[in-house]
């Protein structure tokens, strides 16, 4: 028993041995099965981690190195297999009478390698499932913004350069009329300035627009500054607020907030303090410079217009140089049309891409004719300039400014306004709010104006006493005032018509405004207009010396009647004394001498001038005592006989 033990021993061994050694030859065509299904199972798995990190790639974000290894393993695992796969099919194919390996040796190392890859394969699968498979790349110092080119801004570029390189200079407003160009500007100082400059570690570029959304700002700054989307997708304010101040707090940093309405409390968003730093800056645009007012800017700079040669430039660029150079009457002709936009950018690029198509005189002049009478025909304007620059009016701070602006348009182009009468006119409106004084409703009509200049859409005059409206922004007032151009012929203004015919005005009967400067109508005319709809008539600066008899017969709803500085009228007209609905006259600059008694019809009449109407002797004072509701009479320059006794009426 003691020598069999032995031998029993060693003979299990050997069959132990030679087991395995067999299930690697038998099971060979089966296990080539399975290391080919858990091959494709890897590989589909690698699919899916490629995908992932192809979406997390074009979001600018690096795949893991773990990630990258994994990949390359499965790779490597592909083609290893493959081989492995393609020496089974020949290990097989060579079998003899179908089951029996021709050569045991070889089988037996095939399927040992065979079972080990197995194993191998479903490890690297096991490992194959990630929690995330790329970290975000560190954002560039500063996005380039996509831009063309530009024409006109070198001179305010270079007076923004200045200002950022003063150290006292921390914050800087840029505003102006909208369609100027302070967005362009300002993505230029993005690209050209701080795209080539290295001391500063972070410049951040955000749309503020109207209302303020303090969340999403917090946001464009987040992920500027690489937090991850996810951290702080459900956190408050605050707590985006104080993450916020703790990354700025350390860095050099610029903000460039693009179309500012009102004013962004920094601290609320978590910028710091600019004192705090040493050299982070703010530059802002806005079409307000009451916004630069509030945001306390150091430096404040107006975004100015074209000059005629800058525009010209522009308007070239867009129309072509094949178009201009193709008559040579069209280079003349585009000199006119660039006068009509007046320098503004919006406008010359609008109207010069218009204007490519044309090709004849004829299509150029035309075209003026309609840029000069309702510009809204001409294509984009109606779509795309008068909507931009109508923001400016919605943002208005009320119903009353919004109605003072409007009745601006009622002047014609480049007209100096004197604010004076500018005032007049709307308190004869009622668009001013009812004060116990005059003084009280002036001072009302001085900060409309104000707040009007503020939105850049009033500009000063020549004097201090007057003020403009720039072209584009009296077209976009009118196209306002007709009901976004549907009803034209509700606001008629003309000016320098030498004479107007009976067939021009009976065109006007639906109008609703009536605004003529320099103009004469035929004062032969036989004529009784019907004017059922018309509350407002200017007529200012003719050489008439009297009016058609029956003009002024049909107007029932008429409130405001101007008449001023018409110097060759002797006479008011008897019919003015039977516009019962009237509240408003102004006959100031006239030569008329005497007031007639007729006057007192007149008894909703508010407001009365009389300024500079040197051959006046006489104002009957029974005239003005029966106006019950007389608040304002003004007469500037003493009359030969003065009235002592009228019912509450302000001197002016």
């Amino acid at each position: 028993m003691d020598c069999v033990s032995p031998i029993l021993d060693v003979a299990t061994c050997l069959w132990d041995c030679t087991a395995k050694r067999v299930v690697y030859i038998r099971k060979l065509e089966e296990n080539l099965k399975s290391l080919e299904s858990s091959t494709e199972e890897l590989r589909n798995l690698s699919k899916d981690v490629m995908g992932r990190v192809e979406r997390e790639e074009q979001l600018q974000s690096r795949r893991t190195h773990e990630v990258d290894g994994w990949l390359r393993a499965v790779q490597a695992m592909e083609a290893e297999v493959e081989e492995i796969l393609q020496n089974g099919d020949q290990e097989i194919q060579q079998k003899c009478l179908g089951t029996c390996p021709k050569n045991c040796r070889s089988s037996y190392k095939l399927g040992k390698i065979v079972r080990r890859k197995i194993d191998a394969v479903t490890e690297l699968k096991g490992k194959g499932h990630f929690d995330f498979v790329a970290h975000s790349l560190p954002c560039a110092p500063v996005d380039e913004r996509p831009m063309g080119k530009t024409v006109g801004l070198d001179l305010m570029f270079e007076k923004v350069r200045r200002c950022l390189e003063d150290e006292q200079v921390r914050s800087i407003g840029l505003y102006g009329i909208g369609g100027v160009g302070k967005t362009t500007l300002l993505q230029k100082i993005n690209n050209e300035y701080f795209g080539k400059r290295n001391d500063f570690d972070v410049v951040m570029w955000i749309v503020v627009s109207k209302p303020i959304n303090i969340g999403n700002i917090q946001d464009v700054i987040l992920n500027k500054l690489t937090a991850p989307d996810d951290k702080w997708k459900n956190h408050s304010k605050e707590e985006k607020a104080a993450e916020i101040y703790k990354l700025l707090k350390a860095k050099n940093f610029v903000i460039l907030l693009d179309d500012m309405w009102d004013r962004l409390n920094l601290l609320e968003v978590g910028i710091p303090d600019l004192s705090d730093q040493t050299k982070s800056k703010v530059v802002l645009t806005t079409r307000s410079e009451r916004v630069c007012d509030e945001m306390e800017v150091h430096k404040r700079l107006k975004v100015e217009r074209l000059t005629r040669d800058e525009a010209f430039s522009l308007f070239r660029d867009k129309v072509g140089e094949n178009i201009l150079n193709s008559h040579p009457d069209i280079k003349r002709l585009a000199k006119i049309v660039v006068e009509e936009c007046k320098g503004l950018p919006l406008a010359l690029i609008v109207i010069g891409r218009a204007m490519a198509s044309r090709k004849t005189p004829q299509e150029w002049e035309q075209a003026i004719q309609v840029l000069k009478s309702y510009p809204a025909k001409i294509s984009g304007m109606g779509d795309q300039v008068f909507p931009i620059l109508k923001f400016s009016y919605d943002h208005l701070d009320n119903d009353t400014t919004k109605s003072c602006f409007l009745y601006c348009s009622i002047f014609p182009e480049d007209h100096e306004i004197w604010i004076e009468d500018l005032i007049d006119l709307w308190i004869g409106e009622g668009f001013m709010d009812k004060f116990v004084d005059i003084y009280a409703t002036r001072n009302q009509g001085e900060e409309i104006i104000r707040s009007l200049k503020l939105a850049c859409l009033l500009e000063g005059g020549v004097s201090e006493n007057t003020c403009k409206m720039h072209d584009v922004i009296r077209d976009m007032a009118l196209w306002l005032s007709c009901d976004y151009g549907k009803e034209r012929h509700k606001s008629i203004v003309l000016d320098h018509v030498q004479l107007i015919e009976a067939y021009e005005i009976v065109k006007w009967k639906e109008a609703q405004q009536i605004s003529l400067w320099h103009s004469n109508i035929n004062e032969g005319l036989s004529l009784s207009p019907c004017f059922l709809n018309l509350r407002t008539l200017i007529l200012s600066m003719s050489k008439m010396k009297s009016l058609p008899i029956g003009f002024f017969q049909f107007m029932p709803v008429i409130r405001v009647l101007d008449l001023s500085e018409n110097r060759n009228l002797v006479e008011l007209p008897l019919e003015t004394c039977r516009l019962e609905s009237l509240e408003y006259l102004n006959l100031s600059r006239m030569s008329i001498k005497n007031m007639p008694i007729e006057l007192k019809n007149l008894t909703k009449l508010r407001c009365l001038i009389l300024n500079y109407v040197e051959g006046l002797e006489v104002i009957l004072s029974n005239v003005i005592s029966s106006l019950p509701n007389l608040q304002m009479f003004s007469r500037e320059r003493p009359l030969v006989q003065d009235i002592v006794e009228y019912k509450e009426v302000g001197v002016l």
